[in-house]
């Protein structure tokens, strides 16, 4: 139980890690932080979000779901960790092809902020 635990508190790190980054990326380079032009904090975001949208194309669970799930003794699972939550949110049970389009358009986002908001580049702010 408490390796599941471990892999859920890692999934959820990485979800806020992704998450933050649609924010902090675009208001950083707007405000003129450094950290947003940090190469491999920018590249870790890209890539563990190709991962994801990767994944949900492919019309798998995350792994790191799949592996809680295992360690927790809850058997194999189709729904994403994202898609429990969104359902438990709004009590809708949407298909996973609407998730894969999300984290497509998520993923296409972040690879437009990659050209918007270089790495080791000063904003034009400054």
């Amino acid at each position: 139980m408490f390796f599941a635990q471990a892999i859920l508190a890692l999934h959820v790190l990485i979800i806020a890690f992704n998450v933050a980054g649609l924010v902090v990326i675009p208001l950083g380079a707007w405000l003129g932080w450094r950290i947003v032009r940090i190469a491999w904090l920018r590249l870790l975001h890209l890539a563990l979000l190709a991962v994801v949208a990767g994944q949900a194309l492919d019309g798998r669970a995350c792994i790191l779901t799949i592996w809680q799930n295992d360690l927790s003794g809850a058997g194999p699972t189709t729904t994403p960790l994202i898609m429990g939550w969104v359902d438990h949110l709004i009590y809708r049970n949407l298909p996973l092809w609407v998730f894969a389009v999300i984290y497509s358009l998520v993923f296409l986002y972040v690879l437009l902020l990659t050209m918007l908001v270089p790495f080791g580049r000063r904003s034009l702010r400054q």
